[in-house]
């Protein structure tokens, strides 16, 4: 059986305020011609479809889209999970229709998937987290575990008067419990696989999440994932990796970087064949960098602007970094961006002794509009926009 990993799509996500989403668009037609290709019986999406809970109509629809294209008129099954990024309610509201296409969708780590045909396939048996499926004559059996907050499992498993230490220990201990009450359903002679979206310590962040606790969750150990495990397909770091001391536990990765630290590394999806009895042959298949992001350092204005004039025609986003012993002008701020017109933002970088001091005599003696136009590039290093500038005299004005 040929297996297609992938997660954490942030579908709608923007950088600096700007739309991501035709980078989306060129990841998702390349994802359906790689599953395509390769001629997957499953795909996972392991989590983070959206970038929020209530995600865009055209992410939505992007989306919902991209599953139809992908199910092959039902003769490929598409499982797939929330991540904390997800609404679990709303990501699996379409699920009975979508069982024509074999879509398979869990919003929680309690969910139950209804037996029945899917596409071209059957789910022949399920519990809270689990179901048995014969996908293209082969016999799978999958854990489903989406996005297990603390929070979620808190209702069931952990007391909330405990103290957060407390809970860390208990939130690992009830996650090795629930793997170890669901491989429970995995039969002898299946392909036994696992989908979650959660982080292992040791796993390398990368710019894709904050915090130890990751997104929300504690961390657990590698060591709480089924060794009878053919394959565990995992999302919420960003960075494409193996789990440490779990060979068969893959993060996929982000297809797009979302940050400048996500640039550092490649992007990918994940390839698997499977045999029930046999190890997994796994196969990384890179992706292609849709649109770069780039810092750009400029020893003066003056270069910034001609490196702008240089790279007008070329698609990328720029973070620019202007060495300068003065704030920069508004008009070369606009020429710049004129240029370029995918600048995320100029930051000036001024020398380690500029002063900025002004003297109470100086203060005393300026009027109140180059008070305010002194104060602003002191602050940012830019001019002040001269709409915002009559706008903040209007109100002194008025009171």
């Amino acid at each position: 059986m040929k297996l297609i990993h992938t997660a954490d799509w942030h579908l709608g996500k923007n950088i600096e305020g700007y739309t991501r989403l035709e980078e989306q668009r060129q990841f998702l037609k390349d994802f359906i011609k790689i599953c395509e290709d390769e001629q997957a019986d499953m795909i996972i999406i392991a989590g983070d479809i959206y970038d929020n809970y209530n995600p865009s109509a055209i992410a939505e629809q992007l989306f919902y889209d991209t599953l139809k294209q992908l199910s092959r008129n039902g003769s490929c099954m598409t499982v797939v999970i929330s991540g904390n990024h997800d609404n679990p309610d709303r990501l699996t509201a379409s699920g009975p229709l979508a069982r024509d296409h074999g879509i398979v969708m869990a919003g929680t780590p309690n969910s139950i998937i209804t037996p029945g045909i899917y596409g071209q396939h059957e789910i022949t048996e399920s519990a809270p987290g689990y179901f048995h499926a014969i996908i293209n004559n082969e016999e799978v059996d999958m854990l489903l575990v989406p996005f297990p907050s603390e929070k979620r499992l808190n209702e069931v498993y952990l007391n909330e008067t405990d103290d957060e230490t407390q809970k860390a220990s208990s939130y690992g201990e009830k996650m090795s419990a629930l793997f170890s009450s669901l491989k429970e359903h995995f039969h002898k002679d299946s392909i036994h696989l696992i989908a979650s979206h959660l982080f292992v310590m040791d796993s390398i962040e990368d710019g894709s999440e904050r915090s130890i606790q990751l997104g929300g969750s504690y961390m657990v150990g590698g060591d709480i994932f089924p060794e009878t495990a053919d394959y565990i397909a995992l999302g919420h770091v960003h960075k494409p990796q193996k789990v440490p001391g779990c060979p068969n536990a893959r993060y996929s990765g982000s297809p797009l970087p979302f940050n400048i630290k996500e640039t550092s590394f490649h992007k990918q999806v994940i390839s698997v064949e499977l045999r029930a009895g046999s190890p997994c042959v796994i196969h990384e298949l890179p992706l292609p960098v849709y649109k770069p992001i780039e810092i750009w350092h400029c020893e003066n204005i003056e270069e910034a602007i001609e490196k702008c004039e240089e790279n007008k025609e070329r698609d990328c986003w720029v973070y620019l970094e202007i060495k300068t012993d003065h704030y920069i002008h508004e008009e070369d701020i606009k020429k710049m961006k004129t240029l370029k017109t995918d600048i995320l933002s100029i930051t000036p970088v001024l020398p380690e002794n500029a002063s900025d001091d002004f003297s109470a005599s100086d203060i005393r003696e300026q009027p109140f509009d180059e008070l305010v136009k002194n104060f602003y590039r002191k602050r940012f290093q830019v001019d002040i926009g001269e709409e915002t500038l009559a706008l903040l005299m209007q109100i002194m004005e008025e009171n």
